[in-house]
C-alpha cells in the first residue's frame, strides 16, 4: 500500500500536494517512504503546471523519524548495506532541498529525528503551535548524520550544538525562534497560512523562481568575494534577459498582469 497521497490535481493555482499517509506509526519513515517522496518531488519538480508544492501529513504526528521494523532490520546490516541505505535517505533529502518548485511543509503534529530533515530541506515550514520537535538520534547510540546539512542550515549551527547533542524536547515558538520553521499558528488557522504562502508563490515567474532558489544554494554560507560578486552580478543579467524577465518589466510598466497569471 502506498505510504502517500498525492494530489495530481493541482488546478488553477498549480499547488501540488504530497500526504505522508501513515498514520499508524506517526508516520515514520522507512525505505518505501523515501522511494516514494524522491520520485514524488522528482516527479512534480518537473511538471510544468506545477507551480508550488506542500508537504503533508495525517493524524497526530508530521514524522516521527526512522520506523522501528525498518530499524530493526537495519540492525544487522554490514557496513557497505549500511551506506547504501543512508544514501537513498540522502538522495531524498537532496531531491526535496533542490526540486525546481518551491516548496512548503505544512507541520500539523509531531516531528522527531529524521523528520526534521523533511522540514528542514522545504523551503519554508508552517507548524501548529501544539507541535513537539526532538533530534533524538543520540539517546538511540546514532547521530543526525544525513539530515545534519539541511537541519544546520535551517536553526543554525549554535543552535544545533545543543539540540543535537542534548536531544531535548523543544515547542513549536522555540523551532521559530532557532528559525527552523516560519509561521507558528493555531491548527485551525494552519490551513489558511499554508494556502497564503502557497498562493505566494504560484503567483511569481516560474522561471525567476527556479533561478532564486538556484541562487539561494550557491550564495547561503560563502564569502563574499570576487567570485560570488561576479556570479550575482551574472545572474541577474541573465534573468533580465530572459522572456519571463522581460516579460515581468513590461507587464509592471504597462500595469497588467504577466503572461503567468493571465
Amino acid at each position: 500500500m502506498t505510504a502517500l497521497k498525492m494530489d495530481m490535481n493541482v488546478g488553477v493555482a498549480g499547488v501540488a500536494h504530497i500526504t505522508l499517509s501513515r498514520p499508524e506509526v506517526r508516520n515514520a519513515f522507512n525505505d518505501e517512504v523515501i522511494a516514494e517522496l524522491t520520485q514524488a518531488f522528482v516527479e512534480l519538480g518537473v511538471r510544468s503546471d506545477v507551480r508550488a508544492i506542500v508537504l503533508a501529513a495525517e493524524g497526530a504526528a508530521f514524522c516521527a523519524g526512522a520506523d522501528l521494523n525498518w530499524m530493526r532490520r537495519m540492525a544487522d546490516f554490514q557496513r557497505e548495506e549500511n551506506i547504501a541505505d543512508a544514501a537513498k535517505m540522502a538522495e531524498m533529502l537532496q531531491v526535496i532541498y533542490a526540486c525546481p518548485k518551491p516548496t512548503v511543509a505544512r507541520i500539523q503534529g509531531d516531528v522527531f529525528a529524521g523528520g526534521l530533515g523533511l522540514v528542514a530541506a522545504c523551503d519554508m515550514a508552517v507548524s501548529v503551535d501544539t507541535a513537539t520537535y526532538c533530534l533524538s538520534e543520540v539517546k538511540l547510540g546514532l547521530i543526525p548524520a544525513t539530515i545534519s546539512p539541511y537541519v544546520i542550515r535551517a536553526m543554525g549551527a549554535r543552535a544545533a550544538h545543543r539540540y543535537f547533542l542534548t536531544a531535548e524536547r523543544f515547542t513549536a515558538t522555540e523551532a521559530h525562534r532557532i528559525g527552523l520553521v516560519h509561521e507558528v499558528v493555531t491548527a485551525d488557522a494552519l490551513d489558511a497560512k499554508v494556502a497564503e504562502l502557497a498562493q505566494a508563490l504560484a503567483s511569481a515567474s516560474p522561471n525567476a523562481m527556479r533561478a532564486c532558489k538556484g541562487l539561494l544554494h550557491v550564495v547561503a554560507g560563502r564569502d563574499i568575494n570576487a567570485p560570488l560578486i561576479a556570479s550575482t552580478v551574472e545572474g541577474i543579467a541573465d534573468i533580465r534577459a530572459s522572456d519571463e524577465g522581460r516579460e515581468g518589466v513590461q507587464s509592471f510598466l504597462q500595469k497588467r498582469k504577466p503572461s503567468w497569471l493571465a
